[in-house]
């Protein structure tokens, strides 16, 4: 990253002492002969104008908008993207604008945005590369033949669904609204539940080709900043293309290491309410355009344990629902190792519990049995998402009965092992992390392996190497992965393990 970064020095430098531009200037072109992007404003429209048009290929580009007009004797252009702005709002503008008279028009660009634009959201800018950005992120922008700034007006209006409950992280009480793909409704509802000028919404960007924008949402006073500053040089030295899976790809680009540790290191929730107690505890939350979703960092084990039914609930249902939620998981992961173990080892099954026994001889092996079911569970939810709505119902009838009743009678599968598989399947949707599910379940496919080569030593070595997994990782502020496990905090683990009353909650005198 430091040589990365000298290199990137030298050049900022090389281009200050070797092209030294001047006002006025227009940017050289590339070796395809196009312009390089850089550069400045002349005031000329019509040199203005063939540069702009010339780097956005106005004419081929059928959503590109222009027209050219008259503002107070002067001639003007306006550039807009189809789709983006809103028509009644720029319909207003433009009448505006051409109302004005010759007398009436002040010198420069900043006297027409300070005294004749009837609007809140108004920039200017002389620079060509922050105009172009500006324009293709749906921004009205204005140029007039004697100024040398841009007018951006920022009426832009994304195409988006409503604040409506995520499918995901549903909850039995509390708020129903939730995440959208625009950067700006997502902020707003974090904004309304934080009213605090503590509360901090730093804008950044990455990728050469896409410029994704990226919100770092923090309260000032509360988070770690030597940490904050480092999450916020990691984005601005981030050299891809673009966030081809937005959170995923800026995810993968934050954090490189120990990529074959399957335990989650970020957390995500399409819910603003967890966002925004998250930002209170002094976390980092990252939003990204287009991106539904909220990252959450620095995130533990008992972070994505935890979820918002815990707290919408009084202490002692939500402790119970944390507690139930923990076992669960645990037991997805130990139920079907164990019982193979059993199997194998059928001297060490109590005479009490020699119903949990296989009543036939099986046909295929039980390892095989269980490889081949990990395997076409996650068949059948792949299957789920990509079947029509209207087909779902009668599909899984079918499938319950094919896969189910049918593999049994013809004796591909014990009844036994059916029974466990479908309690690990039902029992990963006891919590909403698709990572950590996923995580408990290699880890889960791993062990079985080693406890059919090696009986009880490879099941006992099969926990070890995930005690190990969980306890060697670390979060992406290379902290501890287990706090306030390791290092034991007493009072920390508490609230962990148990929902206590608010803080700020009153007592009974």
């Amino acid at each position: 990253m430091r040589e990365d970064q000298g290199l990137r020095e030298e050049a900022v430098s090389e281009n200050k002492e070797g092209v030294q531009e001047t006002e006025g200037s227009q940017p050289a072109e590339t070796a395809e002969g196009k312009p390089s992007g850089t550069g400045r404003i002349q005031g000329s429209l019509q040199a203005d104008m063939a540069y702009l048009n010339g780097v956005l290929d106005v004419g081929k580009n059928f959503d590109m908008i222009h027209r050219i007009i008259h503002i107070g004797g002067r001639e003007a252009c306006m550039y807009l993207i189809d789709g983006f702005c809103k028509d009644e709002l720029v319909q207003k503008l433009l009448q505006y604008f051409m109302d004005l008279t010759p007398d009436k028009m002040p010198g420069d660009m900043h006297g027409l945005s300070k005294q004749f634009t009837p609007y809140v959201e108004v920039d200017l800018d002389d620079q060509w590369d922050m105009v172009i950005h500006a324009l293709l992120s749906g921004i009205f922008v204005l140029l007039i033949d004697g100024y040398k700034k841009a007018l951006l007006i920022d009426s832009r209006t994304y195409p988006s669904r409503g604040v409506e409950e995520p499918e995901k992280d549903k909850t039995l009480r509390g708020s129903k609204d939730g995440f959208v793909e625009t950067l700006v409704s997502n902020t707003a509802l974090i904004r309304r539940r934080i009213r605090s000028a503590d509360l901090h919404m730093e804008m950044l960007g990455a990728g050469v080709s896409s410029r994704t924008d990226i919100a770092l949402c923090y309260m000032k006073e509360r988070v770690d900043t030597a940490f904050l500053e480092e999450v916020r040089q990691k984005i601005q030295n981030i050299r891809v293309d673009s966030l081809t899976m937005n959170q995923e790809s800026l995810a993968e680009c934050l954090y490189q290491r120990k990529w074959y540790n399957p335990f989650p290191k970020f957390k995500y929730t399409e819910r603003p309410d967890a966002a925004a107690a998250q930002v209170l505890e002094g976390n980092i939350v990252i939003l990204v355009d287009n991106s539904p979703s909220a990252m959450i960092l620095p995130t533990t084990i008992f972070d994505v344990v935890e979820e918002a039914d815990d707290y919408y609930f009084p202490p002692i249902t939500g402790t119970y629902l944390r507690v139930t939620r923990f076992l669960i998981s645990l037991l997805t992961y130990l139920v079907t190792p164990t019982f193979l173990l059993l199997i194998n080892q059928e001297q060490w099954i109590p005479e009490s519990f020699s119903f949990i026994m296989l009543k036939e001889e099986p046909n295929l092996p039980l390892i095989w049995q269980f490889l081949v079911l990990e395997l076409a569970i996650d068949g059948l939810k792949l299957a789920a998402i990509n079947t029509p709505n209207m087909l779902s119902t009668p599909l899984s009838v079918m499938a319950a009965l094919v896969l189910g009743e049918f593999s049994v009678n013809s004796g591909w599968f014990s009844p036994e092992v059916m029974l466990y598989m479908a309690f690990v399947a039902i029992a990963n949707y006891t919590q909403a992390n698709y990572e950590l599910g996923y995580a408990l379940k290699f880890m889960r496919i791993i062990t079985l392996l080693l406890t059919q080569w090696f009986s009880i030593w490879g099941y006992v070595g099969g926990i070890l190497l995930s005690v190990l997994a969980i306890g060697c990782n670390r979060t992406v502020s290379r902290k501890s992965y287990i706090y306030p496990l390791i290092p034991f905090d007493w009072k920390n683990l508490k609230n962990r393990l148990i929902r206590r009353r608010l803080p700020g909650a009153l007592k009974e005198k």
